[in-house]
C-alpha cells in the first residue's frame, strides 16, 4: 500500500490521517471510489494508538442511549450540542458491535460479554477495553481491514502543507513527502482526521505527530474552527524526574485507585462530592492546588486492591517498571497534562466543515459532542461514529455547514478582528521556537488562566505567527513550527475572550460559569483578521 500512483486526477477522495476517524472512512469510501490516505508517521501512530482506557457504548443491560447522552451532556458543562451528542449515543453501540464483528479483542466477562468498565461522569458501566491498550487494538482491526482495499493507497511521512482551494471549494492538498519533496495530488473530496493537538503544551500524554496539523491547515483556507479554549488536562500523567509523561489511564481510578497527598491522605472528597471519579477538569485543578497545600506531590495508590492491577492495567504497569515503580504496591506520583482538545475545525453532523468538499472527523474537528469537557472514552467512539457519517457526506455533493448557533440556538458566534483581544500596539518579543511556544501555553494557558498573562502570550504568538506567516514554508520542519504556532495563537486568543469558566477552560478572574453571556459558542476565521 506505499507509493501513490502518478494518475492523481484519477483519485477521488484524500484522507488526512490514519487513526480510527480516518480509517474508519477509508473502508467506507472503498468500495464507491479511489482513496488516498495521507498519514504524517506510520499509519499505526496516532492519538487513537495512545488512548488506553477504552470505548464508552451504551450495550450493557443496565444501560441505554438516552443514559450515555444524558451524562455527556453533563459532562460538556451547559455547551454540548443535542443534536450530535444524540447522533453519537444513539449510533455508538452499532459501531462497536461492528468492531466486535470485525475482530476487536476486546476484554471478556465471565458470561463470555465484553466486559465494561467505569470512568469518572459515568453513571454506569460502558467502557469497553482492551487491557489498557483499547486504541491500539482498536486501530490494528481498522488498519487491517483497510490495508486489504485494493482501492485504498497509503503514503507515509507525508506531512501537509496546504489545502487548494478553487473557487472557494476544497478540490486538493500540498504536501512534503518523506524525502522532503513538494507534491501535489488532487481529489473532489479531502477528510482531514489529523488528530489533537497537545504538543502545542509543554506537558502533554500525546505523540510528537498531535501538533494540531489539521486545524491549522482549515484555519489557513479560511475554514471556521470553534471552541478551541476548550483543552482538557487529563489529572493523572506519570509526574517522574526525567521520564516522559505517560498518561495513567482514569479506567484506574474507575478500579478503586485513590488519589493522595505527600502524607498519605486521600483528598478528592475536600474538593468534590464524586472524590476520586470527579469530572477531568476538576480533579486536575484540585492536584494542583493540593500540592500547593501541602507543598508536596499528589500520588495515585493502588495498594488496596487486591485485584490483579498488573494483568488490568500491563502497558501502565510496564511503564511504571521502566521508572522502577510497581503499579501494585508503590505511590505512584502523577500530575495534570494536556490531553484532548474539545474545540478543533467546526463541522456539522455528517462531518461537513464551513469549506464544500472539506471534512473533518475526530478530535481535529468540533463536533459539538464534547461541549467544554470532554466524557472520558467518548473520543474513539466520536472518531468511529462521525468517520463513518464522514463517509457518507463525501458521497454527496460537496456544500458548507451551517454555523452551530443555526441548530442549537444559541447566541450567534463572535469573531474578532486582530488586535481586539490583545494589547498589539507595543511591540512585543515573539515565542519563535517550539519549545518556547509549548512553555509558554503551558503558563498561560494551562490549567489557570488570567487576563495578563492572556494578553501577554497572544502579542507573543502573534508576533511569532506575522513573521512565520509572511514566509511560505520551506521545509518539513518550518511547517511543523507554522502549524504549531497558528493553533497555539487560536487557543489563547479564545481563552482569553470567554470570559468565564466552563469545563477546561478555567479563569481565575472569571472563576464563575455565566450562562447568561456565555453559553454559546466561539468561533474564529481567517478572513475576520485584518491583515490577514
Amino acid at each position: 500500500m506505499n507509493g501513490v500512483r502518478h494518475d492523481h486526477q484519477s483519485l477521488d477522495f484524500i484522507i488526512i490521517g490514519s487513526g480510527i476517524a480516518g480509517l474508519r472512512a477509508a473502508i467506507a469510501l472503498a468500495p464507491v471510489g479511489r482513496v488516498l490516505i495521507l498519514t504524517k508517521a506510520d499509519p499505526t501512530e496516532s492519538n487513537t494508538g495512545y488512548a488506553q482506557g477504552g470505548i464508552a457504548a451504551a450495550i450493557g443491560r443496565d444501560d441505554s442511549p438516552d443514559l450515555h447522552a444524558a451524562d455527556t451532556m453533563r459532562a460538556g458543562d451547559g455547551l454540548c450540542d443535542a443534536v450530535t451528542v444524540k447522533i453519537l449515543c444513539d449510533e455508538g453501540p452499532r459501531y462497536v458491535r461492528e468492531l466486535v464483528d470485525w475482530g476487536t479483542g476486546f476484554d471478556r466477562d465471565s458470561r463470555g460479554d465484553p466486559a465494561l468498565a467505569l470512568e469518572a461522569a459515568h453513571s454506569v458501566r460502558r467502557i469497553l477495553h482492551a487491557g489498557d491498550s483499547t486504541g491500539r487494538e482498536i486501530g490494528r482491526t481498522l488498519w487491517e481491514r483497510a490495508r486489504a482495499l485494493g482501492s485504498v493507497t497509503t503514503v507515509n511521512h507525508a506531512l501537509v502543507t496546504g489545502l487548494i482551494v478553487d473557487g472557494g471549494v476544497v478540490c486538493g492538498v500540498t504536501y512534503f513527502d518523506s524525502q522532503g519533496q513538494p507534491q501535489t495530488v488532487r481529489a473532489a473530496r479531502t477528510l482531514l482526521a489529523t488528530g489533537g493537538a497537545g504538543q502545542v503544551f509543554r506537558e502533554t500524554t500525546n505523540p510528537a505527530v498531535a501538533t494540531g496539523d489539521g486545524i491549522a491547515l482549515a484555519f489557513e483556507a479560511g475554514a471556521r474552527v470553534c471552541d478551541l479554549e476548550f483543552v482538557q488536562f487529563h489529572p493523572t500523567a506519570l509526574n517522574y524526574p526525567g521520564a516522559p509523561r505517560f498518561l495513567i489511564s482514569e479506567a484506574v481510578r474507575g478500579e478503586g485507585a485513590r488519589l493522595v497527598n505527600r502524607d498519605g491522605e486521600p483528598f478528592m472528597a475536600h474538593y468534590h462530592p464524586d472524590g476520586d471519579l470527579a469530572p477531568r477538569d476538576v480533579v486536575a485543578r484540585s492536584i494542583v492546588r493540593e500540592s500547593a497545600r501541602t507543598g508536596g506531590g499528589v500520588f495515585l495508590t493502588l495498594a488496596h486492591l487486591t485485584a490483579n492491577v498488573r494483568a488490568r492495567f500491563p502497558t501502565i504497569a510496564a511503564a511504571c517498571r521502566q521508572v522502577g515503580l510497581d503499579l501494585a504496591t508503590d505511590a505512584i506520583p502523577v500530575g495534570p497534562a494536556a490531553h484532548y482538545v474539545m474545540g478543533g475545525i467546526d463541522t456539522d453532523e455528517w462531518a461537513r466543515t464551513s469549506l464544500p468538499g472539506l471534512y473533518a472527523a475526530g478530535e481535529t474537528a468540533c463536533t459539538g459532542v464534547h461541549g467544554a469537557n470532554r466524557l472520558a472514552s467518548n473520543s474513539l467512539l466520536e472518531g468511529l461514529v462521525f468517520g463513518a457519517r464522514a463517509a457518507v457526506a463525501m458521497q454527496e455533493e460537496p456544500r458548507a455547514a451551517a454555523l452551530k448557533s443555526d441548530r442549537i440556538g444559541a447566541r450567534p458566534a463572535r469573531r474578532s478582528p486582530g488586535g481586539e483581544d490583545g494589547d498589539s500596539s507595543r511591540p512585543q518579543p515573539s515565542a519563535s521556537s517550539p519549545e518556547e511556544i509549548r512553555d509558554l501555553m503551558w503558563r498561560s494557558a494551562g490549567l489557570f488562566r488570567m487576563r495578563d498573562s492572556l494578553e501577554a502570550a497572544v502579542a507573543r504568538l502573534d508576533a511569532a505567527y506575522a513573521v512565520r506567516a509572511t514566509t511560505a514554508a520551506a521545509s518539513a520542519d518550518e511547517c511543523r513550527v507554522l502549524n504549531l504556532t497558528s493553533v497555539a495563537r487560536l487557543i489563547a486568543r479564545a481563552a482569553l475572550r470567554r470570559e468565564e469558566s466552563r469545563g477546561g477552560h478555567y479563569r481565575e478572574d472569571f472563576p464563575a460559569r455565566d450562562d447568561l453571556h456565555w453559553q454559546i459558542h466561539l468561533t474564529d476565521q481567517r478572513d475576520t483578521y485584518g491583515q490577514e
